[in-house]
């Protein structure tokens, strides 16, 4: 009896330490995010994971380290890209409260459509590999032999706000799961709750990745049309704009049909957002 007492004595004391473990984590991130009250970012916790695997790569290849990033201030920054980011990514991001539940609960059910095809074509593939290998075992073996051992991942939609991207980068891992998406959510409300949209808007656009090493409007301005970011017009900002969710591929396929169309879809609604 007393071994009893003794171990959940022990098991109430391990989930006191967690739970203290877990409120002094959120203080942390609110006195780093107040902070940003006064003082501007310079690296998020992105940037810093990038910086590391780019500097290591340099190093085991002997190629030349490329990294740009300039701080900026807001009223620096062409009005034109803080719209279309905001028509590309966030078209609601004045008014919503950090999190779009609409967008994530859309986002959920396209994953789900997504699957079920992919299950369907999985299933319609194996219906047919049994049907060719009861004809003929000897050429099914030898189409198994050549095909690949894994079917390729179904692409998965996010949903997630401009603020909800800036929690993840400035202070979370890369990785994928529920506790990660649940700090996420946590932060973007703390955000909002703690910086004013503007704010939160310029941050956003001075950290975010637009290509191998490149971080930030003024860098991705130079980078991609040699002028500042306070000088881009609606077509040079839709581009950009574009790119941000896969800045690395559209870093060299600057001539893709796909950003060309995509842009100008993107200068269309640029005249119905609002920047902060």
């Amino acid at each position: 009896m007393k071994s009893g007492r003794s171990r959940l004595r022990s098991l109430g004391s391990w989930l006191l330490w967690v739970l203290l473990a877990g409120v002094a984590l959120q203080l942390f991130f609110v006195a780093r995010v107040a902070m940003m009250l006064v003082i501007d970012p310079q690296s998020t916790a992105f940037m810093r994971s990038e910086a590391w695997r780019i500097s290591e790569q340099s190093l085991s290849s002997d190629s030349q380290w490329r990294w740009s990033s300039q701080w900026v201030p807001y009223d620096k920054i062409s009005p034109h890209l803080k719209r279309a980011v905001m028509a590309s990514e966030d078209a609601g991001f004045t008014e919503h409260g950090g999190v779009d539940w609409d967008a994530i609960e859309s986002a959920w059910a396209k994953n789900e459509r997504r699957q079920q095809i992919a299950e369907k074509q999985a299933t319609k593939r194996a219906e047919r590999e049994a049907r060719r290998a009861a004809k003929n075992p000897t050429a099914a073996k030898a189409a198994a032999a050549n095909t690949p051992a894994t079917e390729k991942p179904v692409k998965v939609v996010g949903g997630s706000t401009i603020t909800q991207q800036l929690a993840k980068n400035l202070l979370l891992s890369g990785e994928r799961n529920l506790l990660r998406k649940g700090q996420e959510l946590m932060l973007a409300l703390t955000l909002e709750a703690v910086l004013s949209k503007e704010r939160i808007l310029e941050i956003y656009l001075n950290n975010v990745e637009w290509g191998e090493g490149i971080f930030g409007a003024e860098a991705a301005a130079q980078r991609y049309f040699k002028k500042s970011a306070s000088q881009l017009g609606a077509a040079e900002a839709a581009r950009l704009a574009v790119m941000l969710p896969s800045p690395k591929f559209f870093e060299t396929r600057q001539g893709s049909s796909y950003l060309a169309r995509r842009t100008s879809t993107i200068v269309a609604r640029m005249g119905g957002v609002d920047a902060p």
